[in-house]
């Protein structure tokens, strides 16, 4: 009798241990979100309309600024300020580099106030305030008794009430792909007021709240749903004061931070939705079997192509610029100033301008 079979049954048994073993990862294995069945607006419409395919972000100048320009501000004097992954605020003036402070965080949005002070979302620290000497003061930590664990973006009225969103009141920094997969909405959009130290909270279940920019005279205040690619408009003057509704819907990416600018407003997208991607939204456990697999080869959802969009005051989009050469990526936000478009990012090493679009 021959051996050989015998001595294959081993190699045999240890393939299907093997097999088991993987099957067993990938359907039973504890992941760190509890998702939850969800839908999307409509059919992703990048490559069609004002969305068709072009790669004008690419001729985007880099302005040397340090690890991860998410948001932008420009004094009264056109310096340039942003917060960086290190936790510092500086300040860009030509090619000169000026750390201002360090918050010990993350700072995101930033916008200076009628007094010069400058305004920061910062994801781990809360909301903050930075004098022009430089010195840190908190506002804001809490609400309604809880700790607020990822600000992250600012917008100021006039009445200097500060408007701002807390991405999510489950998952910090570091865990976003988490609130993605689990897509259980818990951001919200709060105010600020400075006059008598308060926070109140005006909209909630945010499928991550972030991008935040006022209406003229600010009638309404916008806020961004990364997760939802959609933006929601909360009315704060007139008839509909206190209620809420969608102003922009259905955007082919992960939007970030929104700005106001002549004629309506710019709007960051940070990465692409794919067919991929929108194909898990209504399957839980999709979700899970992905996560795995992402979690054992180390792999990533995100692609790097951004997009510069810009909205009418009606919300309907009226110019799109992308990049997909890995030139400008992962954007943050888009900020218009003085006929140029300054560009921030969550992890290039430099604020990308371009000419504004007529």
């Amino acid at each position: 009798m021959s051996s050989r079979p015998l001595l294959k049954r081993p190699i045999f048994v240890a393939f299907l241990v093997l097999i088991g073993l993987l099957l067993g990862y990938f359907l039973l294995w504890p992941v760190p979100f509890d998702p939850a069945p969800d839908k999307l607006a409509g059919k992703n419409p990048a490559g069609t309309g004002v969305f068709a395919k072009n790669n004008r972000l690419a001729a985007a100048t880099l302005l040397e600024s340090g690890h991860g320009p998410e948001g932008i501000a420009i004094d009264r004097r056109g310096r340039l300020y942003t917060g960086l992954h290190d936790g510092e605020i500086v300040r860009l003036d030509g090619n000169t580099i000026t750390e201002l402070a360090n918050t010990g965080g993350r700072p995101l949005g930033i916008e200076f106030d009628a007094r010069g002070n400058l305004i920061i979302a910062d994801a781990m620290k809360g909301l903050l305030s930075m004098a022009p000497n430089g010195t840190l003061t908190t506002l804001a930590t809490e609400h309604d008794g809880r700790r607020m664990i990822f600000v992250d973006d600012v917008a100021i009225a006039n009445d200097g009430k500060i408007y701002f969103s807390d991405a999510s009141t489950k998952y910090e920094l570091g865990d976003e792909l988490a609130e993605a997969f689990e897509r259980r909405p818990t951001g919200r959009l709060l105010v600020y007021d400075p006059m008598d130290d308060s926070t109140k909270l005006l909209l909630d279940g945010l499928h991550f709240a972030n991008g935040v920019a006022l209406g003229p005279r600010d009638s309404y205040v916008l806020v961004n749903e990364t997760f939802s690619h959609r933006i929601m408009r909360y009315w704060l003057t007139g008839a509909k004061a206190g209620t809420a509704e969608i102003f922009a819907e259905n955007l082919p990416g992960f939007i970030d931070n929104i700005t106001e600018a002549p004629g309506g407003f710019w709007l960051a997208i940070v990465a692409p939705r794919t067919a991929e991607l929108d194909a898990m939204v209504d399957s839980p456990f999709q979700r899970k079997l992905v996560w795995r697999l992402l979690q054992l080869t180390g792999g990533s959802p995100v692609t790097l192509h951004s997009y510069a969009v810009k909205l009418d005051r009606g919300g309907h989009p009226i110019i799109s610029l992308e990049d997909d050469s890995g030139h400008i990526f992962l954007m943050t936000s888009v900020l218009e100033h003085r006929g140029k478009l300054y560009l921030g990012s969550l992890e290039n090493h430099a604020i990308g301008i371009i000419a504004a679009p007529r």
